[in-house]
């Protein structure tokens, strides 16, 4: 039997309706990613953006992870970082290690050019420069940051990680009355900075070079004997740092720029602690992250999103459901051109913190969208966790 259609009215269904962007009654950058979020596209998920990210950032009991991947610094975002960090809107960073080592070289001083597309990148070679897409890294600079990192590793004791060595870097940075940069910041606001895939990165190709020069001076000159040389390096002292610290909130919260390694390993603490719990007989809270805020132009039909949408995250024990309170906003935009504005936006608006992140007990339960303890679940942990 034919149904004629029903012309409805939108209202009738709850449906929320748009709104023309008028310029002429924006007078702030919140006010403008307001008016964006009643757009539509990408306009409309960076408007919705800022009142989660507002919403992060404003919970006192609320631990901020910020992880980022891609060329940021040498992007010229450094300052966009260091600002989140020194405003108290992060309270750990999850990096690349060429993120780190990019800032580490604007940090102390050094330069990075705009590529002229003139130059092939067999005379860039030739002369000296390192291309990231449309930006340069001097060669120069990278052995001007392995003297600095030496400087900071000559005051290193016994085992270390990627978060010690980003700290002692940090501390170089601060006792530099001219010191700057995201690792000055992240260290003086006590800011652990971890760095999962180091080897991958200047800096763990300067610890091993590192390494390689004091056996030298040993009396090592054999090159096998050198590469046999390892450094006193153990990154599962960052695996279990960074567990006692999401255990030790009430909430969390990630902001992340890209995708990658730094998102994925601190998306998986969940699902550390889940298996802690199953194959050891524990009953700790495991924690999911309440708020999340995503850029990164990956849409998720190439398969190389990087760590899945936080929907499919849910699956994974890694977010609490928005039916329990979680909230969520993905933007699909080059980080560059969006991520300045909402952080402009969420600092007009944001209310300073004036004392730490509540800590909640780590030992058991885990914790409603109140933050007020539950029993632990129990969970058969799946092969492989992404």
């Amino acid at each position: 039997m034919h149904h004629p259609r029903q012309f409805r009215d939108g209202r009738q269904d709850g449906l929320i309706a748009l709104e023309s962007l008028d310029l002429d009654k924006v007078t702030s950058f919140a006010g403008l990613l307001r008016g964006m979020a009643k757009t539509a596209f990408s306009g409309r998920t960076l408007g919705e953006a800022l009142d989660v990210t507002l919403a992060m950032v404003d919970d006192p009991g609320c631990k901020v992870v910020l992880t980022l991947s891609g060329a940021m610094t040498i992007a010229k975002m450094g300052k966009v970082i260091s600002k989140m960090i020194d405003t108290g809107m992060v309270h750990a960073v999850v990096s690349t290690g060429a993120l780190m080592a990019h800032g580490l070289s604007e940090a102390v001083g050094l330069v990075h050019y705009r590529h002229d597309p003139r130059m092939s990148d067999e005379e860039l070679f030739e002369k000296g420069y390192n291309r990231v897409y449309d930006t340069l890294e001097m060669e120069a600079n990278l052995n001007y940051v392995e003297e600095f990192t030496g400087r900071a590793l000559d005051t290193l004791q016994g085992e270390l990680s990627s978060e010690i060595i980003c700290r002692a870097l940090g501390k170089v940075l601060a006792d530099d009355p001219k010191g700057a940069g995201v690792l000055r910041s992240a260290y003086i606001h006590g800011v652990p900075i971890y760095v999962p895939a180091f080897t991958d990165s200047e800096l763990g190709l300067d610890l091993a070079t590192y390494t390689m020069k004091n056996a030298r001076e040993s009396g090592v000159t054999d090159a096998e004997a050198l590469f046999a040389t390892l450094p006193r390096y153990n990154p599962y002292l960052d695996l279990n740092s960074f567990a006692r610290f999401a255990l030790s909130s009430a909430r969390l919260g990630i902001f992340t720029i890209g995708g990658g390694v730094p998102r994925n390993w601190a998306q998986e603490v969940g699902p550390y602690v889940d298996i802690i719990n199953h194959r050891l007989g524990l009953e700790l809270g495991p924690p999911r992250y309440q708020y999340a805020v995503r850029i990164c132009p990956e849409p998720t039909h190439w398969g190389g999103l990087s760590g899945c949408t936080y929907s499919e995250g849910i699956s994974w024990g890694k977010f609490v459901p928005e039916s329990e309170g979680g909230r969520f906003a993905e933007v699909y935009a080059d980080a560059t051109t969006v991520w300045p504005l909402l952080i402009k936006g969420v600092l007009e608006e944001m209310k300073p913190r004036k004392t730490p992140p509540r800590p909640a007990a780590a030992t058991r339960g885990g914790r409603d969208k109140d933050g007020r303890p539950r029993s632990a679940p129990r969970r058969h942990p799946r092969g492989g966790r992404r």
